[in-house]
């Protein structure tokens, strides 16, 4: 492997790892946001991201937990996402990348892709339920508003986990007839 494929690799390494515990960072955020809400509301616009949400609480807090649990459990899938993709990158070894560990991380990033574009999609499909019901909802449309990207991801490194599952037996295949 050549010295600048090495940096280039090293760099998204870091990357990874940073977005992760950003990612992590957000997830406890709105987590302490959701207490704050519930217990002391009038704290909430000082708060990380100003999610206010007290007037659906006040409301209906079938409706605050249900949406508050699709943001979190978004938010929660995001992080082990990037948490398997900074394990992958940082274990990974490059002169043989067919290995089972990196096959079955791929496949479990695919997993947590799919995950994060269902939910999406069923969070952004109830809360369009919800605001028939007369509840406001759009300030919640940036935490799902990427469903379809996140499915679509999903396939794609689906396919490519399949085909280094594939590279990893004609690997073994390989090495025991030479």
């Amino acid at each position: 492997m050549t010295t600048t494929n090495n940096f280039v690799f090293k760099a998204l390494t870091i990357i990874a790892w940073l977005i992760f515990i950003g990612l992590c960072i957000e997830a406890g955020g709105l987590v302490v946001n959701c207490i704050f809400t519930i217990i002391k509301p009038e704290m909430v616009d000082r708060l990380y991201q100003k999610l206010d949400l007290t007037d659906m609480y006040a409301r209906s807090q079938w409706a605050f937990f249900s949406m508050y649990s699709f943001i979190l459990m978004i938010a929660f899938l995001k992080a082990g996402l990037f948490y398997r993709l900074a394990m992958l990158l940082t274990k990974i070894d490059l002169m043989k990348p067919f290995s089972d560990f990196t096959a079955g991380q791929i496949l479990q990033i695919s997993y947590y892709t799919f995950s994060i574009g269902l939910f999406s999609y069923v969070a952004r499909q109830s809360a369009k339920t919800m605001q028939h019901h007369g509840f406001l909802t759009e300030k919640l449309n940036a935490f799902w508003e990427d469903a379809q990207a996140f499915i679509l991801m999903a396939a794609v490194v689906y396919v490519i986990a399949q085909i280094f599952k594939r590279g990893l037996a004609l690997q073994k295949e390989n090495d025991l007839t030479v």
